[in-house]
């Protein structure tokens, strides 16, 4: 081991065991996550000085909507896993699908799921899909940041091999030292992106141009995953794809693709609107 690498810490995955039940700290990051997003959007919702007058959800619509988006983020999560990661382990053993707290979701499923029951729930609702888009946007780096702890503290989803004096030996690595990609990912997609949304809603006035934020999201997500997918191991069942590339950056590039449309459509819808007003029309 070299002089500089840190050693794993002593992180049980498990905080509390009674018997056969067990309350494990994943499931705490994503319970922690979901809930300070929703506290966060609620936020955003009585600030009437971001929405320039646009009509958006109530603080009872938000309420509702946690429990949609739970579900889309955990069975979208899961699933995502299963079909993009390791579909043939989960076809000869289907009863690990159940599986959730040994860790294995996909943040592109997720992702997927939750703008599935964003669609129905606006649509049930009468509301704004986009605006829910952009609020959930705006929200959605807590969670990541929450998630990718939770990584970390699980020893999964680590990092390629380094001489960096912050490179982690992590338990079922090997004895070389790794980057704490995990981590990379949680300063990245949580603090940063959380950081460039919040400015986009509190200086930029984004929050009234529908479709913005969704776009901004999901384009620096994919970029910052890109970025980090150089520095992190990809999964053991898929290994490298052709020229080095891997399957988070396969599933990135159509996320930033889209975010870069939807910046610019609403873009254009707020230069039309600008436009129609001056002119009367």
């Amino acid at each position: 081991m070299p002089l500089l690498a840190l050693p794993f810490p002593t992180i049980d995955p498990v905080l509390i065991e009674l018997g056969p039940f067990a309350i494990r700290w994943y499931a705490l990051a994503y319970i922690a996550g979901i809930l300070l997003a929703w506290r966060y959007m609620r936020m955003l919702i009585n600030n009437e000085r971001l929405w320039a007058g646009q009509p958006h959800p109530s603080a009872l619509d938000i309420d509702d909507f946690v429990l949609w988006a739970t579900l889309g983020i955990v069975l979208g999560g899961r699933i995502g896993y299963v079909l993009f990661y390791n579909p043939a382990y989960y076809l000869a053993n289907p009863v690990e699908i159940l599986s959730v707290w040994q860790g294995g979701m996909s943040f592109h499923g997720g992702f997927l799921g939750t703008v599935i029951a964003m669609v129905l729930f606006s649509w049930r609702r009468g509301l704004s899909v986009w605006t829910l888009f952009d609020l959930a946007a705006a929200a959605a780096p807590i969670g990541l940041f929450f998630g990718r702890l939770a990584n970390f503290i699980n020893a999964e989803l680590w990092g390629r091999v380094t001489d960096l004096p912050w490179g982690v030996v992590f338990p079922g690595a090997g004895p070389l030292p790794r980057h704490p990609s995990q981590l990379y990912e949680a300063a990245l997609e949580g603090i940063v992106l959380f950081l460039l949304l919040r400015l986009l809603t509190h200086r930029g006035g984004y929050l009234a141009r529908r479709g913005f934020l969704a776009g901004a999201f999901a384009c620096g997500y994919g970029l910052s995953r890109i970025a980090v997918e150089f520095f992190r191991m990809p999964d053991a069942q898929i290994g490298f794809l052709a020229g080095g590339t891997t399957m988070g950056m396969l599933l990135s590039l159509p996320m930033i693709i889209a975010g870069i449309a939807a910046m610019v459509w609403a873009a254009r819808g707020t230069r039309s609107a600008g436009t129609d007003a001056s002119t009367g029309a």
